[in-house]
């Protein structure tokens, strides 16, 4: 297999090139220079299993009375040195709130403008299922009929529209980590091997182990039913040795600036945080810690501050502290996003055995020096459940589809066909890009529409590129016009390559093999007009 370095793009002209005055108007029109670097940008996935309390988790101080009504044997304390953390005393008294005891990480965070509160996270129609919940989470799905099925992950649509070009190279474009289920966020009908599941791997000599496994495949295969799933095993196989040695070789580059706590969610972290410092270019990341399933024993009577929920929550919020300390050491914070999600949230009412059952929102909490710090949405409001509501709130502020869309476009830059590929709701018709969350990116690392991945920016659109970014080939249709010729420019404005088509053509593939990584110029030449189209070559 042909190896592909994934190479860091400049996307600033350098300053001590002199353009050609209709290139320079090109890079104006086209933004470039405004428009951020994406390509080592990672998500890490916490997923929090088994429904996690939110209202534990982040108490709401405007209705601590009620709250206390509620909760009144495993509540947290207002007070002492065992009771909540006021996160911040500055904001709206609907937004006012006190972190549990053990978040102590994440107040840390917070106060380094690290972390942003995402309020009242569900989907329509909840399903308090844990695993057809989590199934929808991963798929995309919500609880209605219509999207109650979909047959294929988010992450795995993303990536393969997304980084289409990148399906072949010698790493996954996914990694999971935390358990031996592989998650259902990954499956792809057309590509099986876009993640690798590590759990429990010594990644330290993980290709030795994996190389071991296999024995010399058969000469031949034979032409039936049984041959065509002997291709399908060989050639993950084949990945899976490809993969390994690439896993293998970065993890042993990589290096740990900080001390990780003896936790598995901390070693599943600093796992990840090794293998991006060894320059791993999987794009997605998955971790777990469960189990969140607090049906009895949340708290340890007469000390609410302990008991289960406050061991995993400050396993989590330990974990991620020296998770970004680990990335922002080695100037990688703003490379990466963090996001926790658990399949639901709990009842607003103690169930009388110190725990709490099945609810439905639930807050999500986004990391990474691109965050801005702060709250989306207000307290969540207990006197909505009723006992007419079962002690259940039912309104979501926010679609988890929402958090997930606003961080791969405002900050991965993906544009709206790709999203829209991603995210979709058929119940509803719903298009998640007009759906997103403000402000949950800081300014100054937001991809504007301008800058959208995979987008030709121009009033033009006589004539298709795609793909684009692409890697050693790339195809240009017209929709009416026909093409005479084709010419490719560098930054500089330097003229590299110039087609010429003895009869108009309609369909032409151009072989980008010869050409480094980096931005160029496509001028298209009808008969009628010129159109220039800014391209991303990516090998």
């Amino acid at each position: 297999m042909k190896r592909r370095d994934f190479i860091k793009l400049s996307s600033t002209a350098s300053a001590g090139f002199l353009l050609p005055l209709d290139v320079m108007g090109m890079l104006k029109k086209f933004n470039i220079e405004s428009c951020p670097n994406n390509s080592n940008k990672k998500l890490v996935l916490i997923q929090l299993q088994g429904a996690n309390d939110g209202l534990n988790t982040l108490i709401p101080i405007n209705q601590y009375d009620l709250y206390s009504t509620l909760r009144p044997t495993i509540k947290i304390s207002n007070s002492g040195a065992n009771g909540f953390i006021p996160l911040d005393n500055t904001l709206y008294i609907e937004n006012q709130i006190g972190l549990h005891p053990s978040l102590t990480g994440f107040k840390n965070l917070y106060d380094s403008g690290l972390m942003r509160i995402i309020q009242g996270v569900g989907y329509p129609k909840q399903d308090k299922s844990h695993f057809k919940s989590t199934d929808l989470w991963f798929t995309g799905g919500d609880g209605t009929q219509l999207n109650n099925t979909f047959g294929t992950g988010w992450m795995a649509r993303f990536l393969e529209n997304n980084y289409s070009q990148l399906i072949n190279s010698n790493f996954p474009l996914g990694i999971q980590l935390g358990s031996s289920d592989n998650s259902l966020g990954f499956h792809s009908v057309e590509h099986q091997t876009l993640s690798m599941n590590l759990n429990n791997q010594d990644l330290n000599g993980y290709y030795s182990i994996v190389n071991g496994l296999s024995g010399d495949a058969p000469s031949t295969i034979p032409n039936s039913e049984y041959g065509d799933l002997l291709r399908f095993i060989l050639e993950n196989d084949k990945k899976t040795n490809t993969y390994a040695n690439k896993i293998t070789s970065s993890f042993n580059t990589g290096i740990n600036t900080t001390t990780y706590p003896n936790t598995s969610i901390a070693n599943q972290l600093k796992t990840v945080a090794k293998l991006i410092s060894g320059g791993l270019e999987t794009k997605i990341y998955l971790v777990k810690i469960g189990s969140f399933d607090t049906h009895d024993n949340q708290v340890v009577e007469g000390s609410t501050h302990t008991g289960s929920h406050a061991k995993l929550l400050g396993e989590v919020s330990d974990a991620v502290k020296v998770f970004f300390a680990d990335m922002a050491s080695q100037n990688k914070q703003n490379e990466i996003m963090g996001i926790t999600f658990s399949e639901f949230g709990r009842k607003i009412a103690e169930n009388g055995s110190l725990g709490t059952d099945h609810g439905e929102v639930a807050p999500m909490f986004v990391f990474g020096g691109a965050v801005n710090p702060g709250i989306s949405g207000t307290n969540i409001n207990l006197t909505e459940a009723t006992l007419a509501n079962n002690y259940q709130v039912k309104t979501v502020q926010y679609d988890y589809r929402q958090v997930f869309s606003t961080v791969i476009q405002d900050w991965l830059g993906v544009n709206n066909t790709i999203l829209d590929a991603t995210f979709f709701d058929k119940m509803e018709n719903k298009k998640f890009s007009t759906l997103k969350i403000p402000n949950l990116i800081n300014e100054q690392n937001l991809v504007t529409k301008n800058c959208y991945n995979n987008t030709l920016v121009t009033p033009d659109n006589d004539f298709i590129v795609y793909p684009n970014p692409a890697a050693n080939v790339i195809y240009v249709n017209a929709k009416e016009q026909k093409i005479n010729s084709i010419e490719l420019f560098d930054i500089t404005g330097k003229l590299l390559k110039q087609w010429k088509f003895n009869m108009y053509q309609s369909k032409i593939t151009l072989d980008l093999d010869y050409y480094t990584d980096g931005i160029y110029i496509l001028n298209i030449i009808s008969e009628n007009k010129i159109e220039s189209k800014k391209i991303i070559i990516k090998k």
